[in-house]
């Protein structure tokens, strides 16, 4: 369990042996995480609807975040996978 500094327990996390992190979360959460720059993968899956509210995935940022999409995919259903990753990886 983590506990203490965010950044600092992302970062021992990441240094352990083992699969890939996910984060789940609320939004307040994911923004924190995207505002220290943790995040290496974001994938979104895109519905075939529109509701016309909701939050924001991105908080206000001091800097762009450069993603690169590195997979997608379409299911029968409409719905969209969009991977991407941080520029720099």
């Amino acid at each position: 369990m983590a506990s203490g500094d965010t950044a600092e327990e992302i970062a021992k996390l990441k240094a352990e042996p083992g699969k890939d992190l996910v984060a789940a979360g609320g939004t307040e959460f994911m923004h924190s995480l995207i505002k220290l720059g943790v995040v290496d993968e974001y994938r979104l899956w895109v519905l075939p609807a529109a509701t016309g509210k909701g939050a924001a995935l991105f908080p206000e940022l001091d800097q762009p975040v450069n993603l690169r999409l590195v997979k997608s995919a379409a299911f029968a259903s409409g719905v969209l996978e969009l991977v991407y990753t941080t520029g720099d990886k």
